[in-house]
Formats: C-alpha cells, sequence, structure tokens
C-alpha cells in the first residue's frame, strides 16, 4: 500500500522527534557568547549532544549480541564542524535558534558517533523549516532564496567564531546532511576555498544528501575549484558526497538527478555536469560491498531504525546500549545512468528492501549518513593518521 509510505514518515516525525519532546532543553545561557551565535554542540557545553558514550550492540542473525564499550576517546587533535538537516518543525518559513527536540534528536543521531575522531562543534541556525519545504510551492524563487540567505547567515557567523577560537594549526572534518550540506557547499565555495590557509585545514567535507556537483566523470572543478572527490581512505583535502537510492532516481528526483537548470543559489549546471558519488565502502574500486551501518537506539531511534523497526518489529532495533550495528545488511555501490548518478542501496539476503520516504523522488534521502556511518567514522580516522604521517 502506498499509503504505507507515508506511514513510515509519520512514525519516522513521532520516532524521531515524539520521544524527545518528553525532555525539556533550551538554549542554555552557556551557549550563546557575544557573537550572538547558539552552539548546540561544543566540547565545553553542558549536556552535549554530539557527545556521550560510543557502547554499541552489535547483532547478528542467529547469535547472541556482542557488547562493545570502546575506551571514552581523548582530543584527537581533529575538529568537525556539523551542520544538520531540515528537522525544524516551527510554523514559519525560518526556525528560531532555540536548541528543540528534534535539533538535539538529529545531533545524536549523525553527529554524535564522530566524537571518537574527533571534537564537534555544531551550530545551531536559522535553517528552513519543514514547514516552508512542506509548501515550497507556494513562494518565489527570490522568497526561497532568502530563506537559505538567513540560515547561512547564521552558519557563516558561527565558522568565523569557530577559526577565532580554535588552534589554526588543527584539521578540521565538515560535516553536513541535505540543507546541512548545501550550507557547507556554499561556505566551502564563497568561504573557505579562496582563503589557502583555511582551505589548507580542511582534512575532508562530508556532504550528503546536498547535490554536490562535479564535471562529468571529474572530481574537481564543478562546485569547488581546489578540493577533489576522496578516492581513498587516506586521502585529505577531499570531498565525501552521495545521495541514497534503492533505485534509479526519478525523472523528477530532488537528489541525483545531473543538473540541467540553475538553482535559487548558484551552482554549475547543464551539459557536461553530474552529481558526485563517492562509494564509503569502496571508495578507491566503487566496488558493491557491505555498508558498516550504525544506527542510533536510543534514547531517539534513528530513521533507517523506524524502518527496520516497521519490517521486522520493535525489537530489531531495542538495544540496551545508544548505538546499535544491526543484523540487517546493505550493499553499496555508486551507479550512473539515466541523467542521474546515486549511491545504491542493495539489501543482502535477509535484509528487508529500502522504500523511499516519503515518495520516490527523495529516495533514501533520509538514510543518506546512518547507512554508511561506520564506514565514514573509519574513514576520518585514516584521514587523521595519514594527516599525521604527513605532518612527521
Amino acid at each position: 500500500m502506498r499509503d504505507s509510505r507515508w506511514q513510515r514518515a509519520v512514525a519516522a516525525v513521532v520516532c524521531g522527534v515524539g520521544l524527545a519532546a518528553g525532555s525539556s532543553v533550551s538554549a542554555a545561557a552557556d551557549t550563546v557568547d557575544d557573537a550572538g551565535v547558539v552552539w548546540l554542540c561544543r566540547p565545553d557545553r553542558v549536556d552535549d549532544p554530539c557527545a556521550g558514550s560510543a557502547a554499541t550492540t552489535v547483532r547478528q542473525a542467529g547469535r547472541p549480541d556482542v557488547r562493545e564499550d570502546p575506551a571514552p576517546a581523548e582530543d584527537p587533535g581533529v575538529d568537525c564542524f556539523y551542520v544538520y538537516p531540515t528537522v525544524s518543525s516551527e510554523p514559519t518559513p525560518n526556525s528560531d535558534t532555540v536548541v528543540t527536540p528534534e535539533v538535539r534528536a538529529v545531533a545524536e543521531q549523525q553527529a554524535a558517533r564522530f566524537s571518537q575522531v574527533c571534537q564537534v562543534f555544531a551550530p545551531v541556525y536559522r535553517q528552513r523549516t519543514l514547514t516552508a519545504l512542506a509548501t515550497e510551492r507556494t513562494y518565489t524563487p527570490e522568497q526561497r532564496a532568502q530563506m537559505s540567505r538567513i540560515a547561512y547567515e547564521d552558519v557563516l557567523r558561527a565558522w568565523r567564531q569557530f577559526l577565532a577560537e580554535r588552534e589554526s594549526g588543527r584539521p578540521v572534518v565538515l560535516i553536513g546532511h541535505s540543507q546541512g550540506a548545501r550550507m557547507l557547499r556554499q561556505l566551502i565555495r564563497e568561504e573557505i576555498e579562496p582563503q589557502q590557509a583555511v582551505r589548507d585545514r580542511i582534512l575532508s567535507a562530508i556532504l550528503l544528501g546536498g547535490n554536490v556537483v562535479v564535471p562529468e566523470h571529474g572530481d574537481v572543478g564543478g562546485d569547488f575549484r581546489y578540493l577533489p572527490l576522496c578516492r581513498s581512505e587516506d586521502q585529505t583535502r577531499c570531498v565525501l558526497a552521495w545521495q541514497t537510492f534503492g533505485a534509479t532516481p526519478p525523472p523528477d528526483s530532488r537528489f541525483g538527478r545531473n543538473p540541467m537548470t540553475p538553482e535559487p543559489l548558484p551552482r554549475p549546471y547543464g551539459p557536461g555536469y553530474e552529481i558526485a558519488c563517492t562509494n564509503p565502502a569502496s571508495l578507491s574500486r566503487n566496488e558493491s560491498r557491505t555498508a558498516a551501518t550504525v544506527l542510533r537506539s536510543n534514547p531517539v531511534p534513528s530513521p533507517l531504525g523506524v524502518e527496520v523497526a516497521l519490517r521486522h518489529g520493535p525489537s530489531a532495533v531495542v538495544a540496551p546500549t545508544p548505538w546499535l550495528v544491526p543484523a540487517e545488511k546493505y550493499r553499496l555501490q555508486c551507479v550512473r545512468g539515466d541523467d542521474a548518478t546515486a549511491l545504491m542501496a542493495t539489501p543482502e539476503p535477509g535484509s528487508p528492501e529500502l522504500y523511499p520516504v516519503p515518495d520516490a523522488t527523495w529516495g533514501l534521502h533520509l538514510t543518506d549518513v546512518e547507512i554508511a556511518l561506520g564506514d565514514l567514522v573509519r574513514i576520518v580516522a585514516s584521514q587523521s593518521s595519514a594527516q599525521r604521517a604527513g605532518h612527521r
């Protein structure tokens, strides 16, 4: 039944936001500084949603669960600057800068795992809301561009404060999903690439579900002049980017379709350009390999966990630890064709097919991060090691 897809979407909202709403969360006084930046995550923040235990339950079909308790991470000498996706549910076109339950939940789901390999900073920003997304056809291109400008102002302000506060020698990983990835695309183009000293600090940029543009069959020269796509796990100053699908993106897809028309925010488009795809399970060869999927199990289950629970029952994603490596496995491979580029997720035997939510034009957008979260953390660790080796 087609309406079951909407049931999954509703369930994701209920599980992802409603459960978190049980706790009172607000922008505490210690998150606001003289520059007006509100920090969701930073190492000195009380009750930081991007920190916490990395305890993980590893689940395999037909076998007892195995618990892993990594030692608490010390300062790895690397920073991560994270910009979260569209989650704000305010009725206005742009959100305010309160640390709402949904903002906190998505940071726990997407960014907290990176605290094993970096110190995570994440600003609250006046993003375009879910309300504006649902009614986007009622706005003019100029109005939509203004919404993006408002959001970007906050991200830019936070980035400049972050650079001013942190040691100049610390490498930085940029992490963004969906609207967050679009914010970082603009930040790289306008603020980072023109300044070599800043550009040289970028360890990598993880830009997922954001339609990063590259020349056809090329790695650099579309969105970015200097940062190429990552083609090995020890390559640094490079970009990881993909849009996840379970089937070829339809002609009207929001993601993965080669850019043929201009956007409110300028980007390259037309013949000769395509959407970037790097396979996190096989960067060098783009072979079909099993993803290192890691899900947030509590306090708020992540979108892929909700999908698995709806197919296999809630017990499939219940765990005594904050993190779960599920028994369900998916093979990943970048696929090009029909004027589209996508990271295709194919279920292994015994794992359920993943359906697009809320419809086919979105693909598996909600799972872009978690389906390969273990791969991403491993890649950042490899890049950090390569960076240190190069500076000995």
